[in-house]
C-alpha cells in the first residue's frame, strides 16, 4: 500500500501530470466523465497501479486499404473531374454544418470501404448520427476499418462495442489503456508505471470513403466541432481531398492500423454489450447555456451538403494541384516509450522538420493559425529569422478566455513581449464570435474556441492538418497534414483568417510597457485590462500554473 501511494504521489508532482491533468481538464469541460467516488478510487488505486498492462499483440494479417478506387461511382466521378492522373483535388471545409454534411454524404455514398481514423470520438448526437450512417454503409456490405485513440474514449465502451456487432465493421483502438477503463482517473492511476506510452497520443484525423474522397484537418467527431453544441463550440478546419492524395493518406492510415499498438477492441474491452442500435441509445447529457443539465438529443438532422448535391449530378468541384501528404509513423510513439525507453524516435518518423522548413521558406507573409501555440527557443529563433528578411508575421490563437487548455496558454503567454517585440502580429480569439460566425457556422450564444490548424505561406501554399505549434505536436503525438501549393485556396484561409481577427479577435499590442488588447474593429472595442473575458478564478489559475507548466510537456 506504501509503494502504490508513493507512486501516487510522485505522480502528482511531476511534469507528466501536469501535462495529463491539463488534457484531462479539456476532457472534462467539454464532456462530464462518469463520477467515481473518491473512496472507490483510494480503494482501487494499490491494485490499478500493481496490475494493468496492456496484453500481447496478437498476430495478424496485414490489412490494406482498397485498391481499386476507379471501379467505384467516386472514383470514376473524381477521375472525371481530375484535370490529369497526378493532380488533387481540393476544398476547405469550413462551418460545422458543412464538414458534417459532408461526412454524412461520403458514408451515404460508399460503396467498398470506409477508414476513419480520429483523436476522439464523443457519444453525442452529432457523432452517433454520423456513426449510424458508417453502420448503414456496413450493412449494405461497406468494409468498415474505424481507429480510435484511447485517450478520450473513458465511459464510451459499450457504444464502441456495439458499433461492431456488425461483421463489416472493426474497430481498433491506438494506444489503449489496459484496465481502469470506467473513468478518465481509473485511467492514469491503472498506468502509473507506463507513463512515457500514456503521454503520447495518435492525434491525426481523416474519414476515407472508397479511397478516392477523404476529410482530414483539425475536427474530431463530437457536436463542438461541427458547432452543434448549445454551450461552447470549435472554429475548425478540415479539408476534402480527391485523388492521388487521398491514396497517401489511406497508407499513413495503413501504417497505424497494422501497428501493434493498434489493439482489435475486443482485446481491451471485455464488458458485454447491450445494444439496442449500431451505437448507444442512451440518452447523452449536457449543459445548456444557463447551467442546467439536459438531455441532448439522440441523433440530428443533417442538411444535404454541397457534396451530396454534386456527387448526385456526377461532378465535383475542386481545385487540382500537386498536394502533398505530412504524416507520422507510429515509430514517434513507439521509439520514445517502449520499455521505458527514452530514445528519440527516428527522423524519419516526424514531420516536425517539414513543417519547419515549409515556415522557414516564406519570403513576403507567414500566416500561422493554431489554437495551442508554444514556439519555444526555435520556434522564435524561426520568426526572428523571418522579420529580420522583412517576412511579415501573423499569428491567430485562443485568448485565456476562449482557450479550452489553460496550461498550455501559460506556455504561450510567456512568449507574447519576444513576438510583439519582434514584429509579430498576435492575435487573440473572443469566446464570443463577431459577424465572422456567419462564415463559421450558427455559433449564436455560445461560447467559440480556436481549434483550426493552418499555416499560409506567402499567399501561394497552405498546410492544413491536426498539428499544433506546440512541443506536444512536435515530440508526443503522431500529427496529420495536407500542403496545398494553390493561391486560390490561400486567397480562402487569408480571407477567414482576416474576418476572424478583424470580427471576432483582439489584437496584443504592446503599450508602455505593459500588453493592451485592442479591437480589431468598431464591433469589436478595445479591452480594458489583461486576459480580457477571462474569470478571475481563471486568471489565477494561469497565475498559479506558471511556475509548474514544464515547456516540453505541453
Amino acid at each position: 500500500m506504501s509503494e502504490a501511494f508513493a507512486r501516487i504521489r510522485a505522480l502528482l508532482l511531476s511534469p507528466r501530470w501536469l501535462a495529463l491533468a491539463q488534457r484531462g481538464l479539456a476532457i472534462v469541460r467539454r464532456k462530464p466523465a462518469p463520477r467515481t467516488p473518491a473512496l472507490t478510487l483510494c480503494l482501487l488505486a494499490p491494485a490499478l497501479v500493481s496490475c494493468a498492462s496492456l496484453p500481447a499483440p496478437q498476430p495478424r494479417p496485414a490489412q490494406r486499404a482498397f485498391d481499386r478506387p476507379e471501379s467505384t461511382s467516386l472514383g470514376r466521378i473524381v477521375a472525371a473531374a481530375a484535370p490529369d492522373a497526378h493532380s488533387s483535388g481540393v476544398r476547405l471545409l469550413v462551418s460545422g454544418e458543412d464538414a458534417l454534411g459532408s461526412l454524412v454524404t461520403l458514408a451515404r455514398r460508399a460503396e467498398r470501404s470506409l477508414d476513419l481514423e480520429y483523436y476522439i470520438v464523443r457519444n453525442d448526437a452529432s457523432a452517433r448520427t454520423l456513426l449510424r450512417e458508417v453502420h448503414a454503409a456496413a450493412v449494405r456490405g461497406v468494409r468498415v476499418r474505424m481507429l480510435v485513440d484511447d485517450l478520450n474514449t473513458a465511459g464510451s465502451d459499450e457504444s464502441l462495442l456495439c458499433l461492431t456487432q456488425h461483421s463489416n465493421v472493426e474497430l481498433r483502438l491506438f494506444n489503449p489503456f489496459p484496465a481502469g477503463r470506467f473513468s478518465t482517473y481509473t485511467r492514469i492511476l491503472a498506468s502509473l508505471t507506463d507513463l512515457d506510452r500514456i503521454n503520447q497520443r495518435m492525434h491525426g484525423k481523416m474519414f476515407v470513403a472508397d479511397n478516392a474522397i477523404a476529410a482530414t484537418g483539425g475536427r474530431n467527431l463530437g457536436d463542438a466541432y461541427f458547432v452543434r453544441s448549445p454551450t461552447s463550440n470549435f472554429v475548425d478546419l478540415d479539408v476534402l481531398v480527391a485523388g492521388p492524395a487521398v491514396r497517401r493518406l489511406s497508407a499513413s492510415f495503413d501504417r497505424f492500423w497494422n501497428d501493434p499498438l493498434a489493439y482489435p477492441v475486443a482485446q481491451v474491452m471485455h464488458e458485454t454489450p447491450h445494444c439496442r442500435g449500431p451505437v448507444s441509445e442512451s440518452p447523452q447529457q449536457e449543459t445548456n447555456a444557463q447551467g442546467e443539465t439536459v438531455e441532448a438529443p439522440d441523433s440530428t438532422p443533417v442538411p444535404p451538403s454541397a457534396l451530396a448535391r454534386e456527387l448526385k449530378a456526377g461532378h465535383l468541384k475542386m481545385r487540382w494541384d500537386d498536394v502533398r501528404v505530412l504524416a507520422d509513423t507510429p515509430a514517434k510513439i513507439i521509439g520514445n516509450s517502449v520499455a521505458g525507453n527514452s530514445a528519440p524516435a527516428p527522423a524519419s518518423a516526424s514531420i516536425a522538420d517539414d513543417v519547419s522548413r515549409l515556415l522557414g521558406s516564406a519570403r513576403t507573409e507567414l500566416i500561422l493559425i493554431t489554437p495551442y501555440f508554444v514556439p519555444g527557443e526555435h520556434g522564435v529563433a524561426l520568426i526572428r529569422a523571418l522579420r529580420q528578411r522583412n517576412v511579415r508575421v501573423r499569428i491567430l490563437t485562443n485568448s485565456l478566455a476562449s482557450t479550452d487548455a489553460p496550461v498550455v496558454h501559460v506556455g504561450y503567454a510567456r512568449y507574447r513581449p519576444q513576438l510583439i517585440e519582434m514584429g509579430a502580429e498576435l492575435y487573440e480569439l473572443r469566446n464570443q464570435l463577431g459577424t465572422a460566425r456567419s462564415q463559421l457556422g450558427r455559433f449564436g450564444s455560445s461560447l467559440a474556441s480556436l481549434h483550426a490548424k493552418a499555416v499560409v505561406v506567402d499567399r501561394k501554399t497552405v498546410l492544413i492538418g491536426s498539428m499544433n505549434l506546440d512541443p506536444r505536436s512536435q515530440h508526443l503525438n503522431t500529427e496529420l497534414g495536407v500542403v496545398i501549393p494553390d493561391a486560390v485556396v490561400a486567397g480562402q484561409v487569408v480571407r477567414l483568417f482576416d474576418d476572424v481577427t478583424s470580427n471576432s479577435s483582439y489584437r496584443v499590442i504592446e503599450d508602455d510597457g505593459r500588453l493592451r488588447w485592442v479591437g480589431g474593429s468598431p464591433k469589436v472595442p478595445d479591452a480594458e485590462g489583461s486576459e480580457p473575458g477571462a474569470s478571475a478564478g481563471l486568471r489565477a489559475l494561469m497565475w498559479l500554473l506558471t511556475p509548474f507548466a514544464p515547456e516540453e510537456m505541453l
